[in-house]
């Protein structure tokens, strides 16, 4: 019998199974999706989810980034560092993930929808061609589909009853997104 993954592949479509980030606070590293383990300059503790700041190496746009991990609202808000030249019409970067957290150790599995954000301009959702290809291959069950399409439809709700502005709307929340220390990206740029 041909799974859906199969037909997917043979037809070229782009499937891959979802993306897993692990996020090691003892080890001051977080393993990418590709499995590349990184150094991180800070980790920090929050009562929503938890920050973190690291050099993005070898890239030739991105220069660092820094992150918060929302467990409730299963999003990842990246806010990237572009390298001169390089810099886009975007204030925040959101991944519809799912998380777990742990004493030690945070993982996150993208869910494969993500939404680009402009404040007091728009909200963009991308990768609906990855979502719905990884659903049709069976990648992602019924239940974490419905999860990423409820966080998606309401956050893009939530952002646009705030002018778009990510910072504003997870103030309401009770989400204070603190950057790190200037010289903890300085020294790494």
């Amino acid at each position: 019998m041909t799974s859906q993954h199969e037909i997917a592949e043979s037809l070229g479509l782009p499937v891959h199974p979802p993306k897993v980030e692990v996020f090691d606070l003892a080890a001051g590293t977080n393993t990418d999706s590709k499995g590349v383990v990184r150094p991180v300059d800070e980790f920090r503790r929050e009562h929503f989810g938890l920050y973190m700041a690291r050099p993005i190496v070898d890239h030739p746009k991105l220069a660092y980034l820094e992150s918060w991990l929302l467990p409730e609202l299963n999003l990842r808000v990246s806010d990237y560092r572009w390298k001169p030249g390089h810099e886009r019409e975007q204030d925040f970067y959101l991944d519809v993930v799912s998380v777990t957290s742990g004493a030690h150790r945070w993982r996150s599995v993208d869910l494969y929808l993500d939404i680009v954000v402009s404040r007091n301009r728009f909200a963009e959702v991308l990768d609906t061609d990855e979502f719905v290809t990884a659903v049709r291959a069976e990648l992602v069950d019924e239940r974490t589909a419905r999860l990423a399409l409820t966080t998606t439809h309401t956050t893009v709700d939530a952002l646009a009853r705030h002018d778009y502005d990510t910072a504003a709307w997870l103030r309401s929340l009770g989400v204070e997104l603190r950057h790190g220390s200037p010289t903890t990206e300085e020294n790494s740029l």
